[in-house]
């Protein structure tokens, strides 16, 4: 067993930003605010700063932020009269944190423009690309929050099922977790803080939920019609009101190989077929990561953020909450996975797009729909309303940011083009535009996003 993180990665920078992180939180005892990103990585996050903090004796205050909003951020910033910790977003604005009078300490993954200015004294930033770890697929905002909170006090190994679970929503473990997240998973498994299961990508109180509300995977003509996955279900000789659990194996086997030939059929690509049978983690308490990050991630997309916090901070009464904040979620993402089945969806030549209604949702609705429903050699961006802007979400797939997709550029100069902002990850990425400028962002996305990738016809 490694006797710490100091040396699991051997680039300098590692150990320098995190050492330099440590020694500004710990030098500022207080009240830190702790601003966190909305979605299921954030809230993860945001679990594990305030877990950490309260075990230093320290106060602190989690506030959301909700999509690319700059000018949030810094209303945020002046209305702080004290110490800031920014977990899963931050890193496009790292010249606003440079006005921040007090101590701040940014801990982000995402891809970054380089500041105008030298990062001052009382600035921490900490991300992974800086020490040659892809922040897309080995360690997101949650897996480094952990890490970071570990650099604090060894006693913060105990933050596994939210490093875990923000992993899971971030979708880092598909295909088994890699670089930086499997050394942490690892070493947790080996100090009993989780333990592994093989399982399949179903969860519900009985297999006709499971499979009928399943969003991830999403089955064409089952998710979200009762009856016809009752038929299904009959005629493989499955009960319905079965648990996935208490199934036998070969009645689970083949369980799973129908529904990973209904995949293939309606075009998933193979690495996303192969993840339906994948490992399940759980900690000591029993609680599966799995559903704790559907829980989070609902909660964000509900607009209840500071519910999925106070679920991870030991607060049952948050639990219901969560869990009917999570069927909304499911409802609302059916919905929109119900429109792209029957064909709501306009194209371009080198993007897919869409509207949805579902604003705090549509991202989500973006990326099962690349990843189960969509043309996988084109991205996907779909457009949502939000105040007085269109807030812009794209989904492209780790396939094709092999052949050269880069949608954080994509959004960055297609929103800056139309007065907007915008960034993210190659593979993932956001803008908030003014309202009218739907038309010229997408002009503008398309062509970038052509010169990015092969002519069509390369083959998914």
């Amino acid at each position: 067993m490694a006797s710490g993180p100091e040396r699991f990665v051997e680039a300098p920078r590692y150990s320098e930003e995190f050492t330099r992180a440590r020694e500004l939180l710990l030098a500022h005892p207080g009240r830190w605010r702790v601003i966190y990103h909305y979605d299921g990585d954030g809230i993860a996050s945001a679990t594990s700063a305030v877990r950490a903090l309260r075990r230093l004796g320290y106060a602190a205050q989690a506030t959301p932020l909700v999509g690319v909003d700059g000018r949030r951020m810094k209303e945020l910033l002046r209305a702080t009269r004290g110490p800031v910790w920014v977990v899963d977003t931050g890193a496009s604005w790292l010249d606003s944190f440079a006005e921040h009078t007090y101590p701040v300490v940014i801990l982000d993954h995402h891809a970054y423009p380089a500041p105008e200015r030298e990062t001052p004294e009382h600035v921490a930033f900490v991300n992974p690309l800086d020490w040659g770890v892809d922040g897309m697929s080995e360690l997101c905002a949650a897996t480094l929050t952990w890490l970071y909170t570990i650099f604090l006090d060894p006693k913060n190994w105990d933050n596994a099922a939210w490093g875990v679970s923000g992993a899971i929503a971030d979708r880092q473990h598909v295909g088994g977790f890699r670089g930086l997240n499997a050394r942490l998973v690892k070493e947790a498994e080996e100090r009993g803080l989780l333990a592994r299961r093989a399982s399949v990508g179903l969860s519900g109180a009985n297999l006709a939920e499971a499979v009928g509300r399943s969003v991830d995977p999403y089955f064409r003509g089952l998710s979200g019609r009762k009856e016809a996955t009752e038929a299904f279900l009959k005629g493989l000789h499955v009960s319905s009101s079965s648990t996935v659990g208490s199934l036998p194996p070969a009645d689970l086997d083949r369980l799973a190989v129908a529904l990973e030939a209904r995949l293939r059929e309606q075009g998933v690509r193979p690495e996303f077929v192969s993840a339906f049978r994948q490992d399940r983690w759980s900690i000591p308490a029993g609680e599966d990561t799995i559903e704790l990050s559907e829980l989070q991630n609902a909660c964000g997309r509900a607009g209840t953020p500071a519910v999925g916090v106070a679920l991870g901070l030991g607060d049952r009464s948050s639990l219901e909450r969560a869990r009917a904040a999570r069927e909304g979620w499911r409802e609302g993402v059916l919905r929109g996975l119900g429109r792209l089945e029957a064909g709501e969806l306009q194209e371009l030549p080198h993007l897919q797009w869409f509207e949805s209604p579902e604003g705090s949702l549509a991202g989500t609705q973006a990326g099962l729909g690349m990843t189960y429903l969509l043309d996988p050699t084109r991205p996907v961006a779909v457009f949502s309303p939000g105040e007085g802007q269109l807030r812009v979400s794209t989904r492209g797939t780790l396939w094709l940011v092999d052949q050269g997709l880069d949608l954080a550029t994509v959004c960055r100069e297609a929103a800056k083009l139309v007065g907007g902002e915008g960034g993210g990850h190659r593979v993932a990425a956001g803008a908030s535009i003014p309202a009218g400028a739907r038309d010229p962002f997408l002009a503008e996305a398309n062509r970038l996003v052509g010169t990015q990738l092969p002519a069509k016809g390369v083959a998914a």
